[in-house]
């Protein structure tokens, strides 16, 4: 009878916690200065905010009436299965490139490297998923150019650090309205059942972007090893794209308040496709410094991530491919993730 009644009891705690408004907030930071650099891809910062499970995308209160009036013209996640999680994402970031920190000092254009180039957008995305499955759809619209405020944000940290700024920022890309749609899906191959044991995941993933940023087709996974995994879809980076990070269930241990809820070690691998790319391909309507890009990128991370009380904490390291013909020295960065589960 003993164990009949904690079976009872943890099951309808968990459906409780179902039942709350969990929301998740987070903060993402790619930097080279983790991997002893200052150039190429040098800076990613994004907030995001994801809405708790939401009954349906148009009727919702949990939901804003704008946004409510806004879904209720759209069809694309108009899923009509109860067993299906629903959320909205809602982002925030920028990203700035620059060339070699070599040409730190030149004022010039420099030619045989990258463009200048900064990007400032806003992003809202839509994501349906089940325990096995996500799908996110993403709009960002921004601006690329100086009104991205890239060189400022860099001058700014730079000069708090006591770093050398880069003298080049007037050669950046000119101003530009850009936008991008972004679709992915993931899917688990494997998961534990059990919940308090080691285990291993593996998740996959594809998707691509269309628009004036950038359009690509990708496909990868991740691998996942540790004890108690995180009932989500694996690790998210300040790249621009819909959040994979937040609880999928009452059965994660972030919903249930556990102040140590797991650890765990994770590699991913990603190929993509590259057909535009803003920033080594330049301006769309207007002249600007370009590079020939590289049509095909290919990235690795490795990494830790752990469960604290109502925090996902995540660290990794990325390997990036030659981005353009002629590139001296790869990419390499660091990626930091804080994301905070809560209710109103």
């Amino acid at each position: 009878m003993a164990p009949l009644l904690m079976s009872i009891s943890l099951y309808s705690s968990l459906a409780a916690a179902e039942s709350h408004d969990w929301w998740t907030s987070s903060f993402f930071l790619d930097n080279d200065l983790f991997a002893n650099s200052d150039d190429g891809y040098t800076n990613g910062i994004r907030f995001s905010f994801v809405s708790p499970d939401l009954a349906d995308f148009d009727q919702d209160p949990t939901l804003p009436d704008t946004l409510r009036s806004i879904n209720k013209r759209l069809r694309f996640f108009r899923a009509s299965e109860m067993q299906l999680q629903r959320n909205m994402v809602v982002s925030l970031g920028q990203q700035m490139y620059t060339p070699d920190e070599r040409f730190r000092e030149r004022t010039d254009l420099v030619e045989e490297d990258r463009p200048y180039a900064g990007w400032l957008y806003l992003g809202f995305g839509y994501q349906v998923s089940n325990h096995s499955r996500l799908e996110t759809a993403v709009l960002n619209i921004g601006m690329v150019g100086p009104a991205s405020y890239a060189k400022e944000s860099q001058d700014a940290v730079h000069e708090a650090r006591g770093l050398e700024k880069y003298q080049g920022w007037d050669n950046q890309l000119r101003n530009e309205l850009g936008l991008q749609f972004l679709y992915s899906q993931k899917n688990k191959f494997y998961q534990p059942s059990a919940l308090n044991s080691w285990s291993y995941d593996i998740i996959g993933n594809w998707g691509g972007s269309i628009g004036n940023v950038a359009t690509y087709l990708e496909s990868g996974a991740e691998f996942r090893f540790g004890w108690q995994l995180p009932r989500d879809f694996g690790t998210s980076s300040a790249n621009p794209g819909g959040d994979n990070s937040s609880p999928g269930s009452g059965f994660d241990n972030r919903v249930r308040g556990r102040w140590f809820g797991g650890a765990h070690t994770f590699l991913s691998l990603n190929g993509r496709l590259v057909l535009r790319d803003i920033t080594l391909d330049g301006n769309t309507f207007s002249d600007s410094h370009s590079v020939d890009k590289e049509p095909f990128l290919a990235t690795a991370s490795v990494g830790v991530a752990m469960l604290i009380y109502r925090f996902k904490l995540s660290f990794s390291r990325r390997f990036v491919t030659d981005e353009f013909k002629g590139q001296d020295r790869k990419n390499s960065y660091g990626s930091v993730s804080i994301s905070y589960t809560h209710s109103f």
